[in-house]
């Protein structure tokens, strides 16, 4: 078999990088900050974060509601 080549660990990284773009606007568009985006790499981690943000009350809704 021998060792992974260059093609593999390209696509590799693109596996892992791509998603953080889409999940790092809907992080910004909801009022959260992107940072949150690198739970992406963590895997129980990132269950539970995608719950927590399906949930909870997003900061850019009670802005545009006027609520504090």
């Amino acid at each position: 078999m021998g060792a992974f080549s260059f093609w593999h660990w390209a696509i590799v990284l693109m596996w892992l990088v791509l998603p953080l773009f889409p999940i790092s606007e809907i992080l910004k568009k909801a009022g959260y900050s992107r940072v949150w985006a690198l739970l992406w790499f963590l895997p129980p981690v990132n269950l539970i974060a995608f719950l927590v943000f399906a949930y909870a009350r997003w900061p850019s809704l009670d802005r545009a509601s006027g609520r504090s």
